[in-house]
């Protein structure tokens, strides 16, 4: 397994980490038990960052890695919190507020079944709460021993600044791929000013970028990719005519879509992990068989002719969710 550093505290981790968000929420029904295999077999072979939030699933993330990991060979696990839910599974905005960032953590160290958490970081800015105060809360718990390191999630270059004044921040959580690039303007940049790694999630544009998407595939009913503007209609077709351009390299390179994708993500810098939302195990060896894809400066200029920057068609997000992102300000 490639290794890769974040931050100035030297968070050594694998070069991919794996995201368990869908194994929980957000893309369907999964299988348990083969959430739980595909965790133990990206463990097996060297990954040792997952990445959850306390709001997956409403704590059934949390208590599904607990169930995963059999070893005392602890895996980095890195946790959002913040987000509200409300019992039919809908979102009632984000707490930033010192006091329930210590009760967010209270909760997850009991459904982990662990003393402390790795990398701890609010999944969203709250508009209400200054990030200084948030972040000191974090500082606090890493004082007292039950947080490792800090992180952010989904914030623009100012917060960063503001945030790192306060205590290091080892990585910045944010969507990037060849669909989504925005972060190349400022926020890279800014974390590359203050030695602040990136952990890349959304590397296949949730699954657009995999290569077995169809724009004949039904979705259920609570998929998130229902209201997702590059999963509709034009849009969609658009996004998949990319997709067929990037097959042809990756199959004049004997790779995958999903392979090529995740590579290029890699390619943008060592600073760079992507974390990738296997939830079966065949599909977390595709993923892991990126790292052995090797892309010369050649490959990448045809990649950036094929998919170039701004060429995808829809938001990230839908218009009310992305009111909610500080780096998208």
């Amino acid at each position: 397994m490639q290794h890769r550093v974040l931050g100035s505290e030297g968070v050594a981790v694998s070069a991919i980490g794996l995201g368990c968000m869908g194994m929980s929420d957000l893309y369907g029904p999964a299988d348990r038990e083969e959430s739980i295999a595909t965790i133990r077999a990206a463990l097996d072979v060297g990954v040792n960052l997952l990445d959850t939030g306390d709001f997956y699933g409403m704590g059934h993330n949390e208590l599904l890695i607990r169930d995963a990991l059999r070893t005392p060979d602890r895996p980095l696990i890195s946790v959002k919190f913040g987000a509200l839910r409300d019992p039919a599974g809908g979102w009632s905005g984000n707490d930033g507020r010192p006091a329930a960032v210590k009760n967010f953590l209270a909760y997850t160290l009991q459904r982990l079944g662990t003393d402390h958490v790795d990398i701890y970081r609010p999944a969203r800015l709250d508009p209400a709460v200054p990030i200084e105060d948030t972040i000191g809360a974090i500082a606090e718990l890493v004082q007292a021993g039950y947080v490792r390191h800090i992180g952010l999630s989904e914030v623009g270059a100012e917060t960063i600044r503001r945030a790192n004044q306060v205590h290091p921040i080892s990585d910045l959580q944010i969507e990037y791929s060849l669909l989504s690039r925005g972060i190349e303007d400022d926020v890279l940049p800014t974390c590359r000013e203050l030695g602040i790694g990136v952990t890349a999630y959304g590397v296949l544009s949730r699954g657009l970028l995999s290569g077995h998407w169809s724009a004949q595939r039904e979705l259920t009913r609570h998929d998130f990719r229902n209201i997702s503007p590059r999963f509709q209609g034009e849009n969609l077709r658009h996004n998949l005519a990319l997709v067929e351009a990037l097959r042809k390299i990756a199959e004049a390179k004997g790779a995958t879509p999903a392979q090529i994708a995740i590579a290029w993500v890699a390619s943008r810098g060592a600073d760079i992990v992507a974390l990738v939302g296997a939830r079966r195990r065949d599909r977390l060896a595709e993923a892991l068989g990126a790292l052995d894809v090797q892309l010369s400066a050649a490959d990448l200029a045809v990649i950036e002719e094929a998919v170039p920057a701004n060429a995808a068609a829809g938001a990230r997000y839908a218009a009310a969710l992305m009111a909610h992102l500080d780096s998208e300000r």
